[in-house]
């Protein structure tokens, strides 16, 4: 199992901690995580785009000029697609863009993300997180005492409000519980910093 520094919120050290090996020890599988990526961006897509067809645009409703004797092209409607103005033909109409996923590859891919930042050593487990009150600053002292500069995911294993409305302001931090963890922000995020119970709740839920 792969054992990881376990730090108190000042930073210093607490022991150490050993990682679910079916979770955070597995061979990243890069394919599904990419298509884990695709899943997610792709419903986030809002797919509103719309234009309008031959029916939908206004005018057009007479016969241009008579069917015969003008020597002009015959023409029904002046809305046809090959006119100015007219309608579009196979353009975009309001779609949904999200697929699934297979259960077991959806969790092969949360696996894989976990698995990756361990390898990396982009993870960082404390043993708890608590804030007496929202404040940015007490976000900024921890992340400070963990030599944390680059955008960091924290993970709980419950939502705090204190701890989520601390680190709000802070562009480079997200916070998330354990039950909202996903792919997209893993690898969004260059540090994962997740607490001891959340990782325990991760190793438990994701090894099944």
């Amino acid at each position: 199992m792969p054992k990881v520094a376990l730090l108190k919120q000042d930073g210093s050290q607490a022991g150490d901690v050993e990682l679910n090996d079916a979770v955070f020890g597995i061979e990243p599988n890069t394919h599904v995580m990419h298509e884990a990526v695709v899943m997610q961006r792709s419903s986030m897509r809002q797919g509103t785009h719309d234009v309008k067809n031959r029916s939908e645009v206004r005018g057009g409703g007479s016969k241009p000029w008579r069917q015969k004797g003008t020597g002009r092209a015959r023409h029904g409607s002046t809305r046809s697609p090959i006119w100015v103005g007219g309608g579009t033909v196979f353009g975009p109409t309001p779609r949904s863009y999200g697929f699934k996923m297979p259960k077991k590859a959806r969790r092969l891919a949360l696996r894989s993300a976990l698995s990756s930042k361990v390898q990396d050593d982009n993870v960082v487990v404390l043993d708890d997180i608590a804030f007496d009150a929202p404040k940015t600053k007490e976000a900024v002292k921890m992340l400070d005492a963990l030599s944390v500069d680059d955008k960091v995911l924290i993970v709980t294993a419950d939502r705090d409000a204190n701890v989520v409305r601390s680190a709000n302001n802070l562009p480079n931090a997200h916070v998330i519980t354990v039950d909202d963890v996903n792919v997209l922000d893993l690898l969004s995020y260059d540090e994962l910093i997740i607490t001891k119970d959340a990782a325990e709740k991760a190793g438990e839920v994701l090894s099944q």
